[in-house]
């Protein structure tokens, strides 16, 4: 297995990281971080079929919640009608089924849900999904994910999947630094996170990812931060300093 952080320096791709929010965190199932996403899958279906465009092909990867049946159904509410919607279901659940990993090298978009970060990691390695990810983006597609789907593309981030914060440095890399979801949503991520990142014990640099706020990675690198909600923001943790980034507020 390559260490991590091993990729940093050849991925290629968009990435974007949602500290919380999305569909996910809606009572309606609306998102103005959603739309923008599809926009986003649109428009790259519309570059590669501008006389007769699909649309875009969108695939849910719940792995971190245990493939939740809820969590996929409300997937689907959210999106049908609006995308060609599909699910990998590394447990197989029912009526989705088992699919191999390289599905998701047909999507216009992969969205990953949140959960525990641990586990998706573990999963994906064993199935080769974080391979087929890597070729994916390098191929155009773009991969989002909130939360643990969040935390799996950086080298290292915050956690709660043993239960209690703690640093995970198992991360996937395709991303540098750190990243802690829900920042200012869950007591105590902020100010374990500045700890971490200032001792050394999380790498920089440290991303703190408000609900509500998405930070866009272009080839590992960010490129701009948009919010769906006035008071979320991307905050960039160095030493025991946390500075938020401008944003665009999504409408």
């Amino acid at each position: 297995m390559d260490a991590p952080g091993s990729v940093i320096g050849a991925f290629r791709g968009t990435i974007v990281t949602l500290g919380g929010g999305g569909f996910s965190m809606s009572e309606t199932g609306e998102s103005a971080t959603d739309d923008w996403l599809l926009d986003l899958a649109g428009r790259r279906v519309a570059a590669a079929q501008p006389h007769s465009p699909a649309l875009p092909r969108v695939c849910f990867v719940p792995t971190a919640s245990g493939d939740s049946r809820d969590y996929i159904e409300r997937f689907e509410a959210a999106f049908t009608g609006r995308a060609q919607t599909h699910v990998l279901s590394l447990f197989g659940q029912s009526p989705w089924g088992y699919r191999e990993p390289e599905m998701l090298a047909e999507m216009d978009l992969v969205y990953v849900g949140g959960g525990s970060t641990v586990n998706l990691l573990a999963l994906w390695r064993t199935h080769g999904v974080d391979d087929v990810l890597q070729r994916a983006a390098a191929s155009g597609t773009i991969l989002a994910g909130i939360s643990a789907g969040a935390n799996c593309w950086f080298e290292a981030s915050s956690t709660d999947s043993f239960g209690p914060l703690a640093p995970l440095r198992d991360g996937l890399g395709f991303l540098p630094g750190s990243a802690c979801p829900h920042h200012h949503g869950e007591e105590g991520r902020a100010e374990t996170f500045r700890t971490w990142i200032a001792d050394g014990t999380l790498p920089g640099p440290g991303f703190g990812l408000d609900d509500g706020a998405a930070a866009v990675f272009t080839d590992g690198a960010l490129a701009s931060v948009v919010t769906e909600d006035p008071l979320a923001r991307v905050h960039l943790v160095e030493g025991e300093t946390e500075t938020p980034l401008e944003s665009i507020l999504l409408a």
